[in-house]
């Protein structure tokens, strides 16, 4: 039997990359260079997934700020005071904060798939976020002659015309990122705003035809970030049953980096459907040490015993640097663990 397996998205930037993105900044180079700095990064990028056996290839979001801020990069109506995500080590992340309406995406996920498909031979996947991570950047004090309900009929249009346009650039599938699932849970424990999150995805997810669903997961991990995470404490089992209660056809679940697989395994097999694919993470991008392919073909196996391997496949717990600035791990380790990941996926298929 053929098992997939899929990279959740972002990759490290290669150090030519990173320096110049900080000459773009200082005014060292032009738009024009770093857009072919860009280039070459996702070309390099597939190449190297394609070279590994990967089935299905990402562009690494080289070019992309952060996974989360990508549809608003460009925008004039932002402040830089919005939500403040804590993580495990000290360090924060803060989003910014819209400050007028209506909310509009400057840049689609279209861009991405196209950039990508100029390089790959391989089916193309696409990260987008999703609209419950960006409902986070409309204050808490309202914005005037734009309320919340405005604000939010507009998210979910613009998340709606950002998951067609991937599909319409020749996107083989499309992956919400709602790595804000599980720190709801840490920020909520009533899991209100859990249930708000969820609510306002399928509002998004109810749009799209059986079919198209079919093609569209869900990734929840519980954040990665400079080898730190926002919500690892959070029981997994406060998250499941809500998580697959998404109307999506595919979940990515973080899972190498649990100190108990099996009750989460458990979790799983409780509370999804049979129609839902499983791609279970079997190498840790916040661990410097490579997994070995057999260590991943142990970790398949052991799925195995809870989800029917018809419904199951593999993934990275996480992108390697979802944020641009992100160089705790490097690029060669990124790749070695991908490796790990196909070899030891393929070996578990076959003892299956």
């Amino acid at each position: 039997m053929i098992l997939p397996t899929e990279p959740i998205g972002s990759i490290p930037r290669p150090p030519w990359l990173l320096a110049g993105i900080a000459d773009h900044a200082a005014g060292r180079i032009d738009t024009a260079a770093l857009d072919t700095l860009y280039d070459d990064a996702v070309r390099d990028t597939i190449a190297r997934l394609e070279a590994l056996g990967s089935p299905v290839v990402t562009d690494g979001e080289q070019s992309k700020p952060s996974f989360a801020t990508y549809p608003v990069q460009g925008v004039s109506d932002l402040a830089p005071d919005g939500a403040v995500i804590p993580f495990a080590d000290g360090h924060t992340r803060q989003l910014p904060r819209l400050t007028a309406g209506p909310f509009r995406y400057a840049v689609r996920s279209e861009h991405y798939v196209r950039a990508a498909r100029k390089h790959a031979t391989a089916p193309v996947k696409q990260a987008v976020i999703a609209p419950s991570a960006l409902s986070l950047l409309y204050p808490d004090g309202g914005i005037a002659g734009y309320d919340r309900q405005a604000f939010l009929d507009d998210l979910v249009d613009e998340a709606e015309a950002d998951i067609r346009s991937a599909f319409a650039a020749g996107a083989h599938s499309v992956q919400l990122d709602f790595t804000e699932g599980r720190l709801s849970v840490k920020l909520d424990p009533s899991k209100g705003v859990l249930d708000a999150f969820v609510t306002l995805n399928n509002r998004v997810l109810d749009r799209f035809s059986d079919d198209e669903r079919a093609r569209i997961g869900v990734h929840t991990c519980p954040g990665g970030d400079q080898d730190s995470t926002h919500s690892l404490d959070v029981d997994y089992a406060e998250l499941l049953p809500h998580l697959f209660a998404l109307h999506a056809g595919v979940f990515y679940v973080q899972l190498a980096s649990e100190p108990d697989p099996d009750r989460v395994l458990a979790a799983i097999a409780s509370h999804s459907r049979p129609d839902q694919r499983i791609f279970i993470g079997v190498t840790d991008p916040i661990d410097p040490v490579v997994e070995t392919a057999e260590l991943v073909r142990d970790r398949v196996l052991r799925a195995a015993e809870h989800i029917p391997p018809d419904r199951l496949g593999t993934c990275d717990d996480c992108g390697f640097a979802p944020f641009g600035d992100d160089v705790s791990t490097s690029r060669d380790t990124a790749w070695a663990k991908i490796r790990a990941r196909i070899e030891g996926t393929a070996l578990a298929a076959q003892q299956l």
